[in-house]
């Protein structure tokens, strides 16, 4: 029921936006759904305000109260923040902007409601996205977005309309990301790869890190996570980093939309020069960094105290990623990382010998390869790292896993891994590392091997699975070779036949029409 309503929003949406480019007309879109859900959830925070103040057996309720009385309580402000829920002054609540939707002057009045919120809710300060007035759409349109937008949600439960917008703004982060093609990669990492990198760490409890967090899925899938597993919102504390402004927008308005505290820093940096968080060590650290920048480097980085196992090279921030999130995890801490196929092998510039001091200090855990067409902004071949600070099982060895044959097309240019693969491999992982009712841990040809240290410096230090695993193993029939030959042999004599037959009966069709060859 619910993915044929996003579906249908979603097809509604991108109508309206006519010839309007996707990157642009995305932030109108979201922005009017995060204003639309804190609109919602106050007004639901309100009736039940309403309720509970003339129920004689609640603790809330308001003894000889009236109309006068009931009006002032329900504009005490902290009776909403107690429940986490954002206060929206009357004109820029959503029945406001509905009522408004037909005038001409509709986006002025959107930006002013904006800029009111944020006045009033300093956590949103600088992160709503006041660009409606100057927004190029044809006349009419934005107003048709409002009234659009004006249908989702049901119900006057918080936690319902919270699920619903969010899994709404969540797929069409989605949508907008496919259909801006390479620059939405920038912001949205997709969601199977996003649920394996959860699913394999396990991120539970305590401190969760993103240094460039995209639009915040990392963050909501962990939390998805720690829900499913009987944990609640809170468990873990959230700290992010983004450099792109807009994408922080998209970033801080997802995780306020969910109900999820967090600290993306106090603004839009550069990780490596201008770390938000230069003091925090997390428990766990997922991260999907741009592959293979080059224009990373700055002078001031020069003797970082990040670069434990080696100078990154400065054509490449590959390993700037790698030892950048090494640094920031506790020393029991776990990181998770998607980066570009070549880091597993490549030794030009300083690589290959930062890799081999990663692999003798054994803070490599798991590699898996992964399968090809998974991201909406490169076609390169990608991995999963995960380090660990310091292994509590498997000492001196590492885990190999060859996911490329495990991706299912979900479209002609797009693929994804299934539940069920990511469960798989999650079970693999847990298995490996000897965690209690994951069952017992086995080699596969063609799949995973536990790899020893030593045999790994055999092979120069590369980190590629394929080197490790080995071939499938091939099912065996039983069946004679000689005879199984026999078979095929008279089989390809058959087809070789009818073949003939054919060719001759093309032959004398053709010749009936008067043409020979």
């Amino acid at each position: 029921m619910l993915d044929d309503i996003k579906r249908t929003l979603w097809a509604a949406a991108d109508k309206l936006r006519a010839n309007m480019d996707a990157a642009e007309y995305k932030h109108l879109v979201l922005g009017l759904i995060f204003v639309k859900y804190i609109s919602d959830t106050f007004a639901a925070r309100r009736v039940e305000l309403t309720r509970r103040f003339t129920d004689e057996s609640d603790e809330y309720f308001l003894h000889e109260c009236d109309d006068d009385m009931l009006a002032e309580e329900l504009e005490d402000r902290d009776y909403y923040k107690e429940v986490n829920v954002f206060w929206v002054p009357e004109t820029a609540r959503w029945e406001a902007i509905r009522a408004a939707a037909k005038q001409a002057n509709i986006g002025k009045q959107i930006d002013d409601a904006l800029a009111i919120i944020e006045t009033e809710n300093p956590k949103l300060k600088g992160i709503l996205d006041k660009r409606y007035a100057r927004a190029q759409l044809p006349d009419g349109k934005l107003g048709e977005l409002v009234d659009l937008v004006s249908t989702i949600g049901f119900g006057d439960d918080p936690g319902q309309a919270r699920d619903v917008l969010g899994q709404v703004y969540e797929y069409f982060l989605g949508q907008f990301a496919s259909a801006e093609g390479k620059k939405g990669g920038q912001f949205y990492t997709p969601a199977s790869i996003v649920k394996t990198l959860v699913a394999v760490l396990a991120p539970h409890h305590g401190k969760v890190y993103d240094p460039c967090c995209g639009s915040g899925g990392m963050f909501v899938q962990s939390e998805k996570f720690i829900e499913a597993h009987g944990g609640k919102l809170g468990d873990v504390s959230i700290y992010g980093q983004e450099s792109n402004p807009t994408t922080w927008r998209l970033a801080a308005m997802n995780l306020a939309l969910r109900g999820i505290d967090f600290n993306l820093g106090r603004e839009p940096a550069d990780t490596f020069t201008r770390n938000q968080h230069p003091d925090l060590r997390a428990d766990f650290i997922l991260a999907n960094p741009p592959f293979n920048i080059s224009d990373w480097w700055h002078g001031s980085l020069e003797g970082d105290p990040r670069w434990v196992y080696g100078t990154p090279p400065q054509g490449n921030a590959n390993y700037a990623w790698l030892q950048h999130m090494l640094y920031q995890l506790k020393p029991n801490g776990r990181a998770g990382i998607v980066l570009a196929n070549g880091s597993m092998s490549s030794s030009q510039n300083s690589e290959g010998d930062i890799r081999k001091a990663m692999v003798d200090a054994d803070v490599v855990e798991v590699m898996i390869a992964l399968p090809g067409q998974l991201f909406f902004n490169t076609q390169i071949p990608a991995c999963l790292w995960f380090l660990a600070k310091d292994k509590t099982s498997r000492q001196g060895e590492v885990l190999f896993i060859d996911a490329r044959k495990l991706g299912s097309m979900i479209s002609r240019v797009q693929t994804e891994f299934t539940e069920e693969v990511i469960a798989r491999i999650a079970g693999t992982v847990a298995a490996w590392r000897g965690e209690a009712e994951a069952g017992e841990y086995q080699d596969t040809p063609g799949y995973c091997r536990s790899v020893k240290l030593t045999e790994i410096a055999e092979h120069g230090h590369v980190l590629t699975p394929g080197r490790y695993v080995g071939a499938e193993a091939i099912e065996d029939d039983d069946e004679a070779f000689a005879d199984k030959m026999q078979k095929l042999t008279e089989k390809l004599g058959e087809q070789m036949a009818k073949g003939t037959e054919l060719d001759a009966l093309i032959r004398q069709k053709l010749g009936g029409l008067g043409y020979e060859f």
